[in-house]
């Protein structure tokens, strides 16, 4: 029998999906306590014409959805990119517990790199964040997609 995929392998699937798209291949899953996937996304910029689609923006709307709650306070983001500061905020806003991402984004982080949101005193909840989950598989993802395009 075989192990189940991990929250971060489901979102590095997203992000193929979205490569496959023409989208960054950005990919996240939103996961409770127990471990139960309650939505999973990837980045949709393109496809929906909406700066805010981002892979992050699209788990939380879906898992707050289905929950029928504004707070996902016993939830965790697994996602493949270091967000960046508009979905840090929307994670802050959230209530997500832990925010676990792959690679990280030098250039347009939020979270470790650049406004570095839940560094601010005015952020109102502050996830665990854990960095550099398949950073290297993550990160690869990102550089064939951006070498393939230029």
């Amino acid at each position: 029998m075989s192990k189940p995929p991990s929250p971060m392998q489901l979102a590095l699937a997203e992000a193929e999906a979205a490569a496959a798209r023409g989208e960054v291949p950005v990919g996240a899953v939103v996961v409770d306590v127990f471990g139960t996937v309650l939505a999973a996304a990837g980045n949709r910029v393109e496809e929906l014409a909406d700066p805010t689609a981002h892979a992050e923006m699209l788990a939380i709307r879906a898992a707050a959805r289905l929950r029928g709650e504004k707070v996902l306070v016993d939830c965790d983001l697994h996602v493949t990119l270091e967000p960046c500061a508009m979905c840090a905020q929307a994670l802050s806003l959230a209530r997500i517990r832990r925010v676990h991402f792959g690679a990280y984004d030098p250039k347009g982080g939020g979270v470790e790199h650049g406004a570095r949101v839940f560094d601010h005193p005015t952020c109102h909840h502050r996830p665990e964040v854990i960095g550099g989950i398949e950073e290297t598989r993550a990160g690869e993802l990102l550089k064939r997609f951006f070498r393939e395009r230029r």
